[in-house]
């Protein structure tokens, strides 16, 4: 009997986890653009303050990038025109920051995978990235800073310096699912 009661409050105490964390998603994709909001598609202008302003904002960003459950966050998403994105780079999880990033090395190889995003919540899209790259940025205190990106993270970087300067997801992808992205996207008359 003690069993089975320990595995029903287990239960119900995982049942709490999950409604916790899907109202923290919630209220974070709420802070996050939409699309077609006009933000999506503008250019961020580079980072020249490297001041507890720009950290309270990657902070924010990093939050609420955890919070949406996403592995990427631009600026641009939270209406800050500035080149600064979050992101995991690694395998350990731990989100990054990284200010007027550049690529400066692509590998060759080129991959073509679904791709999602935190502002056009329900779409997924093939888009083609190369496979590794070399990004080079500055962190919050204006240091230098570089990443060996291959896989899962070389993507994600892609993704988010493509939000830096305007490009979403539906831009890269084939003419068919944009099409079906639209339809998802597109506003719906409901007549009630």
């Amino acid at each position: 009997m003690g069993e089975v009661h320990g595995e029903i409050r287990d239960e119900e105490l995982e049942a709490e986890r999950d409604a916790e964390r899907d109202a923290r998603r919630r209220l974070a994709l709420a802070q996050i653009r939409q699309y077609p909001d006009a933000a999506l598609r503008m250019k961020a202008k580079p980072v020249e303050a490297f001041d507890d302003d720009l950290r309270r904002l990657a902070e924010r960003m990093t939050a609420l990038m955890v919070d949406a459950l996403g592995v990427g966050l631009a600026a641009t998403q939270v209406g800050i025109l500035q080149r600064l994105f979050v992101f995991v780079p690694g395998t350990d999880g731990e989100p990054a920051v990284i200010a007027n990033p550049v690529i400066t090395v692509s590998g060759d190889e080129v991959e073509t995978d679904d791709e999602g995003c935190l502002s056009l919540q329900g779409v997924l899209a093939p888009v083609a990235r190369a496979v590794s790259l070399r990004l080079d940025g500055k962190d919050v205190n204006g240091n230098d800073v570089s990443y060996e990106l291959e896989g899962y993270p070389a993507r994600t970087a892609q993704h988010e310096l493509d939000h830096l300067d305007g490009v979403l997801i539906i831009d890269r992808t084939t003419p068919e699912a944009r099409r079906e992205a639209m339809a998802v996207l597109r506003p719906r008359v409901v007549i009630g």
